[in-house]
């Protein structure tokens, strides 16, 4: 029986016995999932070295929890259902017996390709169903898949390439995105001249776009496919072997490969997916992520695909061919769980209610929200016009890092308050502490959030460089992991995410780091210095205001603007250039030549009534015309 909290006084029974004994706890869930061999111990873990292990010496292999596991009882069920980009093609259903087998065949394409245990394959794909058959094929024969969104430039993909020097490459011809196709073979391409480590690329034919193919190392998926049988006996996997790495931006410019694991991940993704959803087994869920972000990961492929869940994949912009598209896919399918992003329902709201009027939106259950905290007034629309009022909204926070949802109300049971992520998962063990890290006891409070006690689905690692996971989450408190974001605990003990409290940008409800993108823009050949930070904006949350010290050359103001934001484009790719570009003479910086980023951030918010003392400035002058600028 799968481990369903049904009301509020089982959640606070089993928070309670989660955190008196969790090993007891975790073995009761983990119990329900297929082993080929039980653990011998639940967890041991030492936060100061950064080593946690789950289930130890446990062996399984995740898709036969998610595949064969079902088979017998809901083979003929719905597994995934694909929504195209246009929305005059058919979309696909596969149920899972179908999935199952188209598994099985991509797993041995692997292995016919030198594929094996351990080796790390990329996927660099748009949102079809080839992508999470992919993920599965990898976890299946035992390779590490690495997700590379396929909005990022080539040189974007060449970092993640070479960091974990993949062997394979998983791609498309090209992608449908609203009315554009856009490139995506060429990208990879363009990419690879940089990489040694490639072997093969392997092509799914999407949009008839014509590619280059490289005899020897080009691959069209159709014709492998043709080839491969559609039986295929799962590899045996250890309870901490790697599963994927997932790259997101860190504060010194080079992305950094969150590694997570098999066991832990699996337990915990169909755990959370469960109970904050409130899933039943006759209903259609529907999560508006790409695959390229964790949100995909769990909660489109991994946590619903192991719940047995009918799970929805979209291809498209939430605009095309109108800004009506997600609610005439909710009522197409009668979607009953429905989880996006604020920087959608904000970019939707802007239309009105024109868009959404002509739909009864009249089978969902559950709204989610994910990726950002929710602005109050998104919240009220979601709620009154999306919802009717009658659907509970879950605000759920958590992080790649923590591979699932750790803080969120449970759909329909946690009693839910505008902007507010409520109360943890059971086994979650949030604290709040200071900046010289001692804990804020009570309600009441506001300070860093911290987790002081393992759970199943954390990071284990940073690929390929152990010590900058101490660093970066292990060691600013100690025995603790800390998140990074700032956070108030209210009169209710109820958890309110104040947002990054480090030198990272949340654009759209993607994290971007600051020196990444400072490091694309100084790429520009006129650029002397730069300094970006964020700040409010009305649709994406966070914009992105970059400060820039650069030699003119008789360049327009104008052109040198347009040039900055395509280098960015060039390098990371459209989703980190700066809305705002304002050319300086000098930044404000501390006599050891530190970037005095607060007074920029300042700046940016149009907030200069409290910027402090900057008498002890290198360069106090330049803050004065930097807002004169700004103005």
């Amino acid at each position: 029986m799968l481990t369903k909290i049904e009301n509020l006084s089982e959640y606070f029974l089993a928070y309670e016995k989660s955190i008196a004994n969790p090993e007891t706890f975790w073995e009761r869930v983990a119990n329900q999932f297929f082993w080929r061999k039980k653990w011998d111990r639940v967890v041991d873990y030492d936060f100061e070295k950064a080593e946690v292990k789950w289930f130890e010496n446990a062996k399984l292999n995740i898709t036969e929890n998610m595949l064969e596991r079902h088979l017998y009882t809901i083979g003929d069920k719905p597994a995934i259902i694909w929504e195209p980009n246009d929305p005059k093609e058919a979309g696909i259903t596969l149920t899972y017996q179908q999935l199952f087998e188209k598994v099985c065949e991509f797993s041995n394409v692997l292995l016919n390709n030198g594929v094996k245990k351990g080796d790390r394959v990329i996927i660099y794909m748009p949102m079809i169903p080839e992508a999470a058959i992919a993920m599965m094929a990898c976890a299946r024969v035992g390779a590490v898949h690495s997700v590379v969104f396929a909005g990022f430039s080539s040189s974007a993909l060449a970092d993640r390439i070479i960091n974990c020097e993949a062997k394979v490459v998983l791609t498309s011809d090209g992608n449908f995105r609203g009315a554009k196709s856009i490139p995506v073979k060429a990208v990879v391409d363009e990419a690879l001249e940089k990489c040694t480590t490639i072997e093969k690329v392997i092509v799914v034919e999407r949009t008839k776009t014509e590619v280059t193919m490289q005899a020897g190392r080009d691959l069209w998926w159709h014709e492998e496919t043709a080839k491969a049988e559609k039986t295929h006996k799962a590899e045996v996997m250890d309870s901490e072997d790697m599963l994927f790495i997932l790259y997101t931006s860190g504060s010194t410019g080079q992305p950094k490969g969150v590694v997570h694991t098999t066991g832990g991940y699996m337990v915990y993704t169909q755990f959370s997916f469960q109970n904050v959803f409130q899933y039943n087994s006759d209903d259609v869920y529907w999560c508006t992520a790409d695959v390229g972000w964790i949100t995909g990961h769990s909660y489109i492929v991994y946590g619903p695909l192991l719940a047995g869940a009918t799970t929805v994949m979209f291809e498209g912009v939430p605009t095309y061919p109108d800004a009506g598209r997600f609610w005439e896919i909710i009522d197409k399918y009668q979607v009953n769980q429905f989880y996006t992003a604020p920087t959608a329902i904000r970019a939707l709201q802007a239309y009105g209610l024109d868009p959404v009027l002509p739909y009864k939106l009249d089978s969902l259950k559950v709204l989610g929200s994910v990726g950002e905290p929710i602005n109050e007034e998104a919240w009220h629309w979601y709620h009154d016009h999306i919802g009717k009022g009658k659907c509970p909204i879950v605000d759920t926070w958590w992080q790649t890092e923590t591979g699932g949802i750790m803080i969120s109300p449970l759909a329909g049971l946690t009693p839910t308050k505008p902007a507010y992520a409520t109360l943890p998962l059971p086994g979650i063990r949030p604290v709040i502490v200071d900046a010289e890290g001692n804990e804020l006891k009570g309600n009441g409070v506001e300070g860093n959030l911290c987790i002081n006690f393992p759970w199943p689905s954390m990071i284990r690692t940073t690929y390929g460089d152990h010590q900058r996971c101490i660093d970066t989450y292990f060691s600013t408190y100690k025995g603790m992991y800390f998140t990074g974001d700032g956070v108030r605990r209210d009169e209710d003990g109820y958890y309110r995410i104040m947002g990054r409290v480090d030198d990272v940008i949340n654009v759209s409800g993607h994290r971007m780091g600051t020196a990444e993108v400072e490091n694309a823009i100084n790429e520009h050949p006129l650029v002397v210095e730069s300094a970006v930070v964020g700040y409010p904006h009305d649709i994406k949350g966070q914009g992105i205001y970059a400060y820039v010290i650069c030699d003119a050359e008789g360049r327009t103001e104008g052109s040198l603007k347009e040039e900055i934001k395509a280098t960015v484009n060039k390098i990371i790719g459209p989703i980190a250039k700066p809305d705002k570009i304002q050319l300086v003479t000098g930044l404000p910086k501390t006599r050891s030549g530190k970037i005095m980023r607060r007074i920029l951030r300042k700046v940016a918010e149009n907030d200069t009534s409290s910027l402090g003392d900057t008498s002890t400035l290198l360069n106090p002058e330049v803050v004065e015309e930097i807002i004169k600028g700004a103005q």
